[in-house]
C-alpha cells in the first residue's frame, strides 16, 4: 500500500512540474485579457442574432481561461443581457474547451499536434452547435442592453492583470487542476497496460469509454490535460484522449443542468447530442492525421526544451502556494461591514471593479467587500454613509440601503 501511495505521490509530482511553468505563463496572459478586454467588451459582440454572434462567441471563447464552473455565471450574464441562445451555448462549448492557459499547458505534456488540434476542435465544436441551435432552434433576437461603465484608470487595469491571473484564476481552477494531476498520477500507477490488448482493443471503444467518463464528470480544460497524458501512456488512442479533452471539459452535471433551465429542453439536447457527435468526429479525424503522420510520438509528446530543474521546482512551488492560498483565503461577508447597501444595477465583474476602486481610494476606508451575486456593497470605516453612497452614484450606480 506504501508503494502505491509512493508512485501515485510521484507521478503526480512529475505532471505538475511539467505544467507548472507553462500554466503560470498562461495566467499571466489570462489576467491581460481579462483586464483589457473584459465580459463588457464580449457582450457588446453577443446580442445581434445569428451566424456573425455565433461566430463571435466561438472566437471570444477559446482563449478566454474560464473552467466549467466559471463560465456558467459569465454566460448567465451574457443571457440575461441579451446574447442570442445561440451564441451562448456556443460562448459555453468554447469557453471551457480550452483557454490560453490550457494551450500552453497542453503543449507542454502532450506536444504540438494536440496543442494546435485542441483549440480548432473547440472552434468546430462551438460554431456546430451555435449554428445548429440558430437553425433549428429560431427565437426573438435582442439587443444587448449594456451597463454604461465608467473607464478604469490605466495603473488599475495592470494591477488587476495580477489579481485575477494570480489570485482569482487561481482559486478558481486550483482545486480541479489538483484533482486532475493526482487523477493522472493515479491512472499511471493504477491502470494496466494488458488492459487495452483485450476487449478494449478497438479504438472505438476507447471513445465510447472516454465519453461514458468525461459526460458526467467535472473537470476543467486544465486539470483534463493530465489525465489525458496518463490515458495515451497506457494505449488510449490519441483521438480518444482529445474526445476526453473536448467532451470533459463541456459537459458535466453542472453545466447540463444549467442549459436545461436556462436555455430550454431543445436547447440543452442540441448541446449534448452534438457535443457528443462532434467530438467522435473530430477524434477520428486525429487519429487519421496522427496515422498520416507516420504515428510519430514525438507529435504528441512535450517537445519543448526541458527547463532547469530549479525553474520547474520554483514555478511549481509558487503555483501551489498561489493556490493553497485560495483554500485558506477568509470569506468576508457585506453583512459583517458597518454599511450594508443593495446595487441593483450591479451587473458583471467590471460594475465590482469600479465599485471596489472608487470605495478604496475614499479617506477613512477601512474595507470594502463586493458581493455580485447578491449586489451587495459592504463598507467599514470612519465614513458616513452619504459618502458612501455618494461615491457608488459618482461612478454611475444607483445605492439603496438595505
Amino acid at each position: 500500500m506504501f508503494n502505491l501511495l509512493y508512485n501515485v505521490l510521484q507521478e503526480s509530482l512529475k505532471l505538475w512540474l511539467a505544467l507548472a511553468p507553462y500554466l503560470l505563463l498562461g495566467m499571466f496572459i489570462a489576467g491581460v485579457l481579462h483586464s483589457f478586454l473584459g465580459q463588457r467588451f464580449i457582450g457588446r459582440h453577443l446580442g445581434d442574432g445569428g451566424l456573425k454572434s455565433v461566430l463571435k462567441a466561438t472566437l471570444f471563447g477559446i482563449p478566454l481561461p474560464l473552467c466549467s464552473c466559471g463560465v456558467i455565471p459569465v454566460a448567465a450574464s451574457l443571457r440575461k443581457e441579451g446574447a442570442s441562445k445561440s451564441s451562448v451555448l456556443s460562448f459555453l462549448v468554447s469557453t471551457p474547451t480550452t483557454g490560453v492557459d490550457s494551450i500552453l499547458a497542453t503543449y507542454s505534456l502532450l506536444g504540438p499536434l494536440f496543442a494546435i488540434f485542441r483549440p480548432l476542435a473547440a472552434f468546430l465544436t462551438g460554431i456546430t452547435i451555435g449554428a445548429f441551435n440558430w437553425f433549428f432552434n429560431p427565437e426573438t433576437e435582442k439587443k444587448v442592453n449594456l451597463h454604461p461603465h465608467p473607464r478604469l484608470p490605466s495603473p488599475f487595469k495592470v494591477k488587476e492583470v495580477f489579481r485575477y491571473g494570480f489570485v482569482e484564476l487561481a482559486e478558481e481552477i486550483g482545486k480541479w487542476l489538483l484533482v486532475g494531476v493526482v487523477a493522472g498520477g493515479i491512472l499511471t500507477v493504477v491502470i494496466p497496460q494488458e488492459l487495452l490488448t483485450g476487449y478494449l482493443s478497438y479504438p472505438f471503444l476507447h471513445f465510447l469509454v472516454m465519453l461514458a467518463l468525461a459526460i458526467p464528470l467535472y473537470v476543467c480544460a486544465t486539470g483534463s490535460i493530465p489525465i489525458a497524458a496518463a490515458l495515451i501512456g497506457k494505449g488510449f488512442s490519441p483521438g480518444a484522449a482529445l474526445v476526453f479533452l473536448i467532451a470533459g471539459p463541456a459537459t458535466n452535471t453542472v453545466t447540463l443542468s444549467f442549459v436545461y433551465s436556462r436555455l430550454g429542453r431543445r436547447a440543452f439536447y442540441i448541446y449534448l447530442i452534438f457535443i457528443v457527435l462532434v467530438s467522435l468526429f473530430i477524434g477520428w479525424i486525429f487519429n487519421l492525421l496522427w496515422l498520416s503522420l507516420g504515428e510519430d510520438v514525438g507529435l504528441i509528446s512535450p517537445q519543448v526544451r526541458a527547463l532547469p530543474q530549479f525553474l520547474t521546482l520554483l514555478a511549481g512551488t509558487v503555483l501551489l502556494l498561489l493556490i493553497l492560498k485560495g483554500f485558506f483565503k477568509p470569506r468576508k461577508e457585506t453583512g459583517a461591514m458597518r454599511y450594508q447597501l443593495y446595487v441593483p444595477d450591479m451587473t458583471c465583474k467590471h460594475c465590482k471593479m469600479t465599485i471596489e476602486n472608487k470605495l478604496r481610494r475614499l479617506s477613512g476606508i477601512k474595507g470594502v467587500v463586493v458581493n455580485l451575486e447578491e449586489k451587495t456593497v459592504g463598507v467599514d470605516g470612519d465614513l458616513s454613509l452619504e459618502e458612501v453612497k455618494e461615491a457608488i452614484r459618482e461612478v454611475g450606480y444607483t445605492p439603496d440601503k438595505r
